[in-house]
């Protein structure tokens, strides 16, 4: 909704960095005032109240008058938002050349995913503080270039959509594995995670990756029912009741991953949709086929080598050839993820399985501190509180 209301004030007025500050402001009103009184049209209201905050900025600005007028007559138009969604070109806007690939990225997350300046920061494994600065800087960047708000050529569509692709994949992430709050997941974000991409890969049908991404959502998603009991405790992979599995989206995302596969070099994306759609296809958990899974994280290591990936990498290792292989390779992690608690998670695993338990329980004691997700909190202080250390 936000995101909507930022790409109508965008291309009505322009200043992107002015626009964004006011519905920022309005989200910070809407907190405040909604759970007592929940207006009868949400994102009217955001924009009204949004219109307002630009109508009090300009002001401030010492602004002309007659822009002052022309802009509140207009506020008394947006009793209804039009229908048209202007996301996607508000993506494509934040991510404009002008911008370093990290800016594009940071700039998109906060003005189309709606993710916090921390959730942000959480996602780039770097201090609040320095992201901050770097979502501002990227609004001035945008103001210096010039840029307006309308999609790109169609030569720099192609250009701009691997940073669009990568928005999409980390607002998808946080909502599948909510960074901070009270839920494991945020089932607004993966939903309109998929709804963009769905648009992405209808305006580029040709793109494998977009495809790929679209696949990998989609499985991933399926798993959604049976991620978390009826508390919000999570429930691992490995316990998770597969009848709960959404087969409409395994169908779909198998059948996108098969149109794609063997078209092309497999991209990232597509790597991590098999990878998925093994999980996906195995009856249970005992049925895996975890050599498959080792030979696509090796593969996706050469092609998009990351800390996180090795991360995963060492847990297929672990499945196939042993905790101790595993942890051999979680060894060099430990700077790269010093601020993550997927480290300790994984490692609190693997040394679990290997029967090392006053190591697995500080290990697992040690990710709780750093999580700022309140449910996986409350399951790794019962996985602390569950091992015999005796």
């Amino acid at each position: 909704m936000a995101p909507q209301v930022l790409g109508v004030l965008a291309r009505t007025h322009g200043q992107f960095d002015a626009c964004e500050d006011a519905v920022q402001e309005a989200l910070l009103e809407a907190a405040l005032q909604w759970p007592s009184e929940l207006p009868r049209d949400p994102k009217a209201w955001l924009m009204a109240v949004a219109s307002r905050r630009l109508v009090d900025y300009w002001r401030s600005e010492s602004a002309r008058r007659s822009r002052e007028e022309r802009v509140a007559a207009m506020e008394f138009q947006y009793s209804a938002v039009p229908e048209t969604d202007d996301t996607l070109t508000l993506m494509f806007l934040c991510c404009h050349p002008a911008l370093s690939a990290p800016s594009q990225l940071a700039l998109t997350l906060r003005a189309v995913g709606g993710l916090t300046t921390a959730e942000i920061a959480s996602a780039f494994l770097v201090p609040e503080a320095t992201m901050g600065q770097r979502i501002s800087r990227a609004k001035q960047g945008i103001q210096k270039a010039g840029a307006t708000f309308s999609m790109p050529p169609a030569s720099e569509q192609k250009a701009r959509l691997g940073v669009v692709l990568h928005v999409l994949y980390l607002i998808f992430n946080e909502g599948y594995a909510a960074s901070s709050g009270p839920s494991l997941q945020r089932e607004d974000l993966t939903t309109e995670a998929i709804r963009l991409t769905r648009m992405v890969v209808a305006a580029a049908p040709r793109e494998l990756e977009a495809a790929g991404l679209l696949a990998l959502m989609l499985l991933t998603d399926s798993r959604r029912a049976a991620r978390a009991l009826a508390d919000g405790m999570p429930v691992p992979l490995a316990e998770q009741d597969r009848r709960l599995w959404n087969r409409g989206q395994i169908y779909e995302g198998i059948a996108l991953l098969s149109s794609v596969l063997g078209r092309g070099a497999a991209g990232p994306y597509q790597l991590q949709a098999a990878i998925a759609a093994v999980h996906a296809e195995a009856a249970s958990d005992a049925q895996t086929d975890w050599p498959q899974i080792l030979a696509l994280y090796t593969v996706l290591e050469a092609v998009a080598p990351g800390p996180v990936v090795t991360l995963n990498r060492a847990v297929a290792v672990a499945m196939v050839h042993g905790p101790a292989a595993g942890l051999e390779l979680l060894a060099g992690l430990d700077s790269a993820l010093a601020r993550s608690h997927r480290l300790d998670v994984v490692r609190g695993h693997l040394l679990e399985m290997a029967g090392r338990y006053v190591e697995a329980r500080a290990a697992y004691l040690a990710a709780a501190k750093k999580t700022a997700s309140l449910q996986e909190r409350r399951y790794l202080m019962g996985k602390v509180a569950g091992l015999d250390t005796t």
